[in-house]
């Protein structure tokens, strides 16, 4: 492996490939030797920036997690379909590696403790944040009176979750079709739309 790569942001780098890796061969194939042959750099490299390929894991989620916060500062309540709006929002968040990522959470205990001590909280770390995410979106929404007032959008939220979280589960297969997601999301919605 070259050694002599001079690496801009090492850390980006790093995440990107170990998305790359995920997206193409599932949490099962994300070792560290992966993820520095997929960034074309020395194996020494990811454990110079981190303790240990937990802490890199845990520092990859928690990239991604501030990402979709960030991603949640552009949902404008009040402005295009609403339906539409989440229906792109739950499309991003498991089009992504979230699949892969929520799997990778589910089975290393270890990454599970580390995410905990960062996060403490119910619930799976990314698949939770995605659902405070849509959560916040739709109490905005329903103070502009385009969700009933009387609707449980602390509940409604986690539902979008679970159930985009089921139609995009299967890594290997054909994602969903657009008009699928905004079909199950209008689904979940109907009773609380106004």
């Amino acid at each position: 492996m070259p050694t002599g790569i001079h690496l801009r942001d090492v850390r980006a780098q790093l995440f990107d490939a170990a998305e790359r890796v995920l997206l193409r061969d599932g949490p099962s194939g994300l070792t560290s030797r992966a993820v520095t042959t997929e960034a074309d750099c020395a194996k020494g490299v990811l454990h110079r920036h981190f303790e240990d390929f937990d802490a890199f894991l845990a520092a990859l989620v928690l990239d991604r997690i501030h990402r979709l916060e960030a991603r949640a500062e552009d949902l404008h309540a009040g402005a295009g379909d609403l339906v539409v709006t989440v229906a792109e929002v739950l499309t991003e968040v498991f089009s992504s590696v979230a699949v892969s990522i929520v799997a990778l959470i589910t089975f290393r205990d270890e990454l599970r403790h580390r995410l905990r001590a960062a996060r403490p909280g119910p619930g799976i770390p990314l698949a939770t944040d995605a659902a405070h995410v849509l959560a916040n979106y739709l109490a905005a929404e329903q103070e502009l009176g385009r969700i009933a007032p009387d609707a449980d959008v602390k509940t409604l939220a986690p539902t979008l979750i679970g159930a985009g979280h089921l139609l995009f589960a299967d890594r290997t297969g054909e994602p969903p079709s657009e008009e699928a997601v905004r079909q199950m999301a209008s689904t979940v919605l109907a009773g609380s739309l106004r």
